[in-house]
């Protein structure tokens, strides 16, 4: 079978495909992680680890942070898998048998597997039933050689055997407010208890499976992490001080951040780097900043609702028959048709076997602003498949930063080759706290007509161009100085767009009825512009601009938006009327709202002080939407 090629097919770009960002997405390393949460009496202890509400058991707050953790992962990367294990058990339910292990599921769903609507939903009410269904007791109690924490560490363990290290990044998060797992022992028990359940902490992290901890502080009991943990998670005494300080951080990153589609610091791809000839090393890619944009479309099967396989067959166009041989092109040339196979197309749009690969150096004065095209990508060695990497790195690095120097290198897929800077960044360190590692950024170049440059207007020699005068730019500095923002991080602000977009997906894929609370962080500091010191500044700048024609352009504008408020005001009045016609209740019910007219639908929502833009399709849902509150 031959089939015509279409050039701007063959050499067309992969990012401007809307599949391939869903492809490479799944390809880059996922995350798999294990909940494991203690379920002993002492966690369902009626004080909250806040000190706010006594109603809340420490139980409860641990399965809330799991919920959200789940729910942020779901908008973050829906490809990584979770498991859900609780340990210090009355029941077991675990491939190894291991007593006092319970590893939550639900359906046909795998222990480690995609979190799903169904898990967060029964998750959440898990903690109702828990006491009749799974049930809690001390696993590690003198006297006896069972070993609850040691049995979780090792079902866990095998959870995590699903994957490659080379492709999947493996976590283990530990909650338990229970800071001395064997402080009830004592003697050569507690001591073989204790080596047994460190060494094999050790072996899991031997295997790329990282520990966590989440301790639930009590209130006025320190949490003392040297008794135990410390050597578990692999914390130094020096380092003890700053864990603990870094734990509520970490109950707020894992409670507060959904709906703003974070990229967390992970691996986005490992990369082979060619120095020269003969010479590479392995490096890990980073993903620093990236814009925010909903996930991409899956579809899937109406009765299933599992993810579609999009499959392609070529049938003859002559017999009707499936076409099992490959399929080979042409291109016609010169009242001839030239074909092409699969490797023939492959082999002339490689332009080199090498992911990225140096190709010189320049002074970093040649590199200027706006050669950085997109957010670039951070770099940094690792020694997991080619040893020696690190050292040859650093010896680079060392290099560049000392002759100031970046390097020029080709990095792409064949069909999207490009050229990119690296540029290499000393560690900054502040008060002995690293502030920004060392590594090398990589700047993606821009070619030759993604450059624009710059129009200027050129006025007239008869137009007088309007300039600040001294005291304008004195107050514009003071303006600017007086409303700086410290400390302040484009992570800080989420898109209200998105978080509500993700607001009224969890709604469906949970049924709630209501939709979460979507706190809108663009929205000016009114308070803070309030501040006396700030009012004056503002008073004082807009006085130096437009002076005493201020005051009358406002009133005049005061003016306008009162008539606009009353036109309003009685546009609504009009709607409210209108829409007491109908039973809305009865017609969406009935499925008949479809019949009325849009007119119609717009004094409903009017009245109702809802958005009136979109389709007649868009109406009716906004307005069934609303009728379910």
């Amino acid at each position: 079978m031959e089939m015509e090629l279409d050039p701007d097919e063959v050499f067309r770009d992969d990012e401007d495909d809307p599949e391939a960002e869903a492809v490479r997405e799944s390809a880059s390393t996922k995350e798999l992680s294990v909940y494991l949460v203690d379920a002993s009496p002492r966690m369902f202890l009626a004080q909250s680890p806040s000190g706010h509400d006594k109603d809340e058991s420490y139980f409860h707050v641990a399965i809330n942070c799991v919920v959200a953790s789940l729910k942020t992962q779901i908008i973050n990367r829906s490809y990584d898998e979770v498991a859900i294990c609780f340990f210090n058990t009355r029941e077991k339910k675990n491939l190894q048998g291991s007593d006092g292990v319970f590893v939550f599921d639900v359906g046909d769903r795998e222990s480690l597997d995609r979190p799903t609507a169904r898990l967060i939903k029964e998750l959440s009410c898990l903690e109702e039933t828990f006491a009749k269904e799974i049930g809690s007791q001390y696993g590690i109690v003198a006297g006896s050689r069972e070993n609850s924490l040691y049995n979780a560490l090792w079902v866990a363990q095998a959870l995590l055997r699903k994957g490659s290290a080379k492709t999947a990044d493996k976590r283990l998060l530990l909650f338990t407010n229970e800071d001395d797992p064997f402080g009830k022992m004592k003697g050569a028990y507690k001591a073989d208890m204790t080596r047994t359940t460190l060494q094999r902490g050790k072996d899991a992290q031997d295997l790329g499976i990282s520990i966590e901890l989440f301790p639930l502080i009590q209130p006025n009991i320190e949490f003392d992490v040297s008794l135990f943990y410390a050597d578990l998670i692999g914390i130094e005494d020096d380092d003890i001080a700053q864990f603990i300080s870094g734990v509520g951080e970490r109950f707020e990153d894992m409670k507060y951040q959904l709906r703003k589609r974070m990229f967390k610091k992970r691996i986005v791809r490992r990369l082979t780097f060619s120095i020269v000839n003969g010479l590479s090393i392995e490096v890990n890619t980073y993903a620093l900043v990236r814009p925010l944009v909903p996930g991409s479309v899956v579809w899937l099967d109406s009765v299933t609702n599992q993810p579609l396989k999009i499959e392609r067959s070529f049938i003859c166009a002559d017999t009707g028959a499936l076409v099992q041989e490959p399929t080979k092109r042409f291109f016609p040339y010169k009242n001839m048709n030239i074909k092409f196979s699969v490797e023939e197309l492959a082999d002339i749009k490689r332009v080199s076997n090498d992911q990225l690969r140096l190709l010189g150096f320049k002074p970093l004065s040649c590199l200027k602003d706006y050669h950085n095209l997109r957010p670039s990508t951070f770099i940094f060695p690792t020694d997991q498949e080619l040893i020696g990497s690190t050292t040859i790195f650093i010896a680079l690095h060392r290099s560049m930063l000392r002759l100031q120097r970046f390097a020029v290198a080709y990095y792409g897929i064949s069909s999207h080759p490009r050229l990119v800077a690296l540029i290499a960044q000393d560690e900054i360190k502040d008060v002995g706290v690293q502030v920004e590692p060392p590594g090398m950024h990589m700047i993606y170049l821009p070619y030759a007509d993604d450059v624009r440059h710059i129009e200027e207007l050129h006025l007239s020699p008869k137009t007088l161009a309007h300039q600040a005068s001294e005291e304008q730019i004195n107050r514009a500095a003071a303006l600017m100085k007086r409303m700086d923002l410290k400390d302040f991080s484009v992570c800080q602000l989420g898109n209200p767009a998105l978080q509500r977009h993700y607001g009224i997906l969890q709604a469906l894929a949970l049924e709630e009825d209501d939709l979460p609370e979507i706190k809108d962080e663009t929205n000016p500091d009114e308070e803070g512009l309030s501040q006396p010191g700030v009012v004056k500044v503002i008073e004082q700048f807009k006085h130096s601009i437009y002076g005493d024609r201020y005051e009358s352009s406002r009133s005049a504008s005061d003016e306008k938006r009162s008539e606009a408020s009353k036109k309003r005001k009685a546009n609504a009045e009009n709607a409210l009327k209108e829409c007491e016609n109908y039973d809305w209740a009865e017609l969406a019910s009935s499925g008949k709202l479809m019949s009325l007219t849009v007119a119609d639908l717009k004094c409903y929502l009017m009245a109702r002080g809802l958005p009136l833009s979109g389709k007649k399709e868009d109406l009716i849902g906004r307005i069934k939407m609303d009728l379910r509150k």
